[in-house]
């Protein structure tokens, strides 16, 4: 079982910044892909970003790019997500989730590992 912890969540106005942090209990063997999704009452929840441990690749949501970026320490087994620039329809329960099979897909489905979440709220 791998647990899931998130971090770093708060209440920012807009065009301000806060860094998320996830850690996760994950086998040594560094093959797999650390997510991040956000959602709000009434709807899915949506794909952030992510990044796949051992080769580094990312992919951002298009919402994002430009805007937010996600990083490793391999060290602590952690993963980032830095987000500048915020606008009020960022606010949303934030969620790192973990795919232990290292590939990289956008669709929450595929993760098998979820935190409990992290609000972020960004006024106008």
């Amino acid at each position: 079982q791998v647990q899931v912890v998130e971090s770093g969540g708060g209440l920012v106005q807009a065009g301000g910044s806060l860094r998320l942090s996830c850690a996760a209990s994950v086998r040594t063997v560094r093959i797999y892909t650390m997510g991040w999704f956000r959602q709000t009452p009434g709807k899915e929840r949506e794909f952030v970003a992510a990044i796949i441990w051992n080769s580094g690749i990312i992919r951002y949501a298009d919402s994002v790019k430009g805007r937010f970026t996600i990083s490793r320490d391999n060290a602590k087994n952690a993963v980032y997500l830095q987000m500048n620039t915020l606008k009020p329809e960022d606010t949303a329960v934030y969620y790192c989730a973990v795919d232990p099979r290292g590939l990289l897909y956008e669709s929450r489905n595929e993760y098998a590992y979820w935190g409990q979440g992290t609000q972020v709220t960004v006024s106008s």
